[in-house]
């Protein structure tokens, strides 16, 4: 389910959005509050990814992997469109890029990502950290260490009652199971 090259589009819209750089840490925290409002908005996060807490809030953990140049990005993914880290800071891999550029993101991706940005992409990296540590309670402090965020608590935190996050839940981890199946094939 883990999109790298829709992630990577993810990142690269916020970056457009900034200019074309922006501090690892903000970055990180505006794609956890973009999955985290598709989930309110669709039941669903747009990356795919795994979420856990981590000392500076919840992370998008196979995202903070390649952010961190901890593991190969594939053809047409991170490194396709986002450039290594130095000093702490991302930039855009591109010249230019158009919403044409960004066909790994549907217009509800799109109106979500927006959404972000109206309401968080004016904060510095320390007061979006900040916020992730106030206003997401499915983050617990990981005391050095890290922590998986379960879905089913992003969606009670969000709003879901208990039955409608657990189904929600399940049924993200029903085809994170298929994608692994048909990706093993």
């Amino acid at each position: 389910m883990f999109n790298e090259c829709k992630v990577a589009q993810m990142a690269a819209f916020f970056l457009i959005k900034r200019g074309g750089w922006m501090s690892h840490l903000k970055l990180m925290k505006l794609l956890y509050l973009a999955d985290r409002e598709a989930m309110k908005r669709h039941g669903a996060p747009i990356s795919g990814d795994k979420f856990v807490s981590l000392q500076h809030g919840p992370v998008l953990s196979q995202t903070l992997n390649l952010m961190d140049g901890d593991v190969e990005s594939s053809p047409n993914g991170w490194e396709a469109w986002i450039t290594g880290k130095e000093n702490h800071e991302l930039s855009l891999n591109r010249t230019s890029a158009r919403r044409d550029d960004l066909d790994e993101l549907s217009d509800a991706d799109m109106e979500v990502l927006e959404s972000v940005w109206a309401d968080f992409g004016m904060m510095d990296r320390w007061a979006i950290r900040d916020y992730t540590h106030t206003s997401c309670p499915e983050w617990k402090d990981p005391n050095g260490s890290s922590i998986p965020i379960n879905n089913k608590d992003i969606f009670i935190a969000i709003g879901r009652n208990a039955d409608e996050a657990e189904r929600l839940a399940e049924q993200i981890e029903k085809e994170r199971a298929i994608d692994k199946l048909f990706s093993s094939l």
